[in-house]
């Protein structure tokens, strides 16, 4: 006997996705949570970046401002990206209310088995690499300070005395640099993983639509009565469905342009650094790790954003492929302005202007690689 599929549970997937937001002191009943979250706020959102700024354009060399540059870059983007994020807790939450009423309408073995061997397997995939490429980065940014030679702080920055004055001063002055550097990590988690992670799942439970708008009509005996009430079932999950992409047009408006942004600066400057000024192999591998990063932030996004696209317009085809002749004219009505609606081209952009896709991707990629060949001739 055939074991059925387990029932769908989008909240599963965002387990680990809120327990970054409790690490920062947000969304816990720890009693100590509002002491951390301003002290997290204040040296780590707010004076790490202001402290990377100001040290590297402190720098004297060329070298060094570009050495500087790139954490600069993604610490500022990153503070950026976690205040808008947090300031649309309450779109993130009633994104994950919906998701969750749609879980309830997979019913069938054939939806519950596609969603977890697929959906669910590739959003955990996603945080779990994300996870993994920021650790690696993050290992080999204290290496290079640890074994890299010399005297030098994680990164240039700027502190209100002299960092070399003394051992201790020194050793306090890299130990703050690796905990905000790593607290700052857990944020971009929270920025990086929840897009690409909430695509995945919502191409999911459009996949899922399409499979069982194609099933109306072609049971064994259908009655005109329970074929209706399907539609009007299916069109409510589409309703769901272009409520969510609504909430994630308003919560990754402005963070995700931050995003494009962010990669865009700190691909080109991370190939201008590895090429002229790279002094030994721990900083070539650093920013080797630290470049792959960046087209990993950016790739799952773009990806899933044109998944969606695509489910969504699969479905006036999956539509026109439920059993629908026999059937009123009332009903045929309805599902020519279901089919109608579906027309529509959904599309989430950054900004308002950049659809995230891969049509974005490739151009970022392309932005990189002219400058790359730039710098070949440069050099």
């Amino acid at each position: 006997m055939e074991t059925k599929p387990p029932v769908i549970r989008s909240g599963n997937i965002y387990r680990v996705y809120w327990f970054y937001w409790r690490l920062l002191g947000l969304e816990t009943d720890f009693p100590l949570r509002h002491v951390l979250d301003i002290l997290i706020t204040f040296f780590v959102t707010i004076w790490y970046p202001i402290h990377l700024i100001v040290g590297v354009f402190s720098e004297r060399t060329l070298g060094d401002i570009c050495k500087g540059l790139p954490i600069t870059a993604a610490c500022f983007f990153c503070s950026f990206k976690f205040i808008c994020f947090r300031l649309k807790l309450k779109e993130i939450k009633a994104i994950e209310i919906l998701l969750k009423e749609l879980d309830q309408r997979a019913v069938s073995d054939d939806e519950r088995e596609y969603f977890n061997k697929n959906t669910q397997k590739e959003a955990n995939f996603i945080w779990a690499s994300f996870l993994v490429a920021y650790n690696l980065s993050n290992i080999s940014a204290i290496a290079s300070v640890l074994f890299g030679g010399g005297h030098q702080l994680l990164y240039p920055g700027w502190f209100p005395y002299d960092v070399q004055a003394t051992e201790l001063r020194f050793w306090l002055s890299v130990a703050y640099q690796i905990a905000g550097v790593s607290l700052a990590i857990i944020q971009n988690l929270v920025n990086d993983s929840y897009p690409p992670m909430t695509f995945c799942v919502v191409a999911g439970h459009v996949r899922l639509l399409a499979m069982r708008l194609r099933r109306i009509g072609h049971d064994e005996k259908p009655t005109k009565v329970a074929v209706a009430r399907k539609l009007f079932e299916s069109i409510e999950d589409h309703r769901k469905l272009m409520k969510i992409i609504d909430l994630l047009r308003s919560t990754m408006n402005i963070s995700q342009l931050g995003q494009f942004m962010a990669s865009g600066i700190n691909i080109s400057i991370t190939l201008v650094y590895i090429l002229f000024f790279a002094e030994n192999l721990f900083s070539v591998t650093y920013y080797a790790v630290y470049f792959i990063s960046m087209a990993l932030e950016l790739f799952p996004c773009c990806y899933y954003g044109t998944l969606i696209s695509v489910e969504m317009n699969s479905l006036t085809y999956a539509i026109y492929s439920s059993n629908w002749l026999g059937m009123d004219s009332k009903y045929c009505r309805t599902l020519l302005m279901f089919m109608q609606l579906t027309l529509t081209q959904v599309q989430i952009k950054a900004g308002g202007v950049i659809a995230i896709g891969m049509n974005a991707f490739f151009a970022t990629v392309r932005l990189a690689y002219s400058f790359f060949t730039l710098a070949m001739s440069l050099r």
